[in-house]
């Protein structure tokens, strides 16, 4: 396992305008090399900015969009309707204005049952889209992206929830964490997070500055800082931080 790269932009609008150039770079290798770019989302208002960067388009950013397959990292158990929908988010600030198909475009399933049945369909869609058995070794994403709880959690594996030792699954059920609004979640599991080739944490604010020092400086149990488990074999991990998040953090 590598060691993280911290990279220090100089404001919020920085950090988003680096997200998205690191996203188009990315892809394009992705797509060199394989044929294809499969990108995990997240929620929040970073990853919103960066994507509707990514949907006004730059030369920086500019890529083959048709050979890319987007997924997401985690989502509330709402309608896509709803305000609190990542997929929602995406699809008003991104999908939809890059005309991205809906076979290019899996979004975890909220009008279902319950959320342990979403997250036993999702698994389903990832295992048939990737021609591997569920269950099985994961799959191997191309590019992740992660956002982080000033209670240290990221997607929606939550300090001191049983979905943080989730081991033999890919997705899970998980009950609110602290934050609201106060739902239930679907969430890929720390084994195909870690798996992936390339994970990427977007984080912003002073309110986070303390959970990134400890997570990047210390050694926090897994239950109390959920993030410090992003741990990727082979891959690696970079931390896109904004002055404000990256303030306590020892100078190198």
């Amino acid at each position: 396992m590598s060691r993280p790269e911290i990279l220090i932009c100089r404001d919020p609008s920085d950090l988003a305008a680096r997200a998205a150039r690191e996203i188009a770079a990315t892809a394009r290798a992705a797509i060199a090399a394989r044929g294809r770019f499969t990108l995990v989302l997240s929620g929040g208002s970073t990853p919103e900015k960066t994507y509707q960067l990514l949907g006004r388009g730059t030369a920086e950013t500019d890529l083959d969009w048709s050979q890319t397959s987007v997924f997401f990292g985690d989502e509330r158990f709402v309608p896509p309707s709803d305000p609190g929908s990542n997929y929602g988010m995406a699809r008003r600030t991104l999908i939809e204005r890059l005309q991205l198909s809906e076979q290019q475009v899996f979004p975890m399933p909220t009008q279902v049952a319950d959320p342990a049945a979403g997250a036993q369909a999702y698994e389903a869609t990832l295992a048939e889209f990737f021609g591997v058995a569920p269950g099985s070794e994961p799959p191997q994403l191309d590019l992740v992206l992660l956002g982080l709880g000033d209670d240290g959690h990221t997607a929606s594996l939550f300090p001191g929830r049983s979905a943080v030792h989730v081991r033999d699954r890919w997705v899970t059920a998980s009950p609110p964490g602290r934050l609201p609004p106060p739902v239930d979640r679907i969430t890929l599991t720390f084994p195909i997070l870690n798996r992936a080739r390339r994970l990427l944490f977007l984080v912003a604010g002073q309110n986070k500055a303390e959970v990134v020092r400890e997570i990047l400086e210390e050694s926090p149990a897994i239950d109390t800082y959920p993030a410090v488990g992003i741990q990727p074999v082979p891959g690696t991990v970079t931390w896109l931080l904004d002055p404000a998040a990256a303030s306590r953090l020892t100078p190198r």
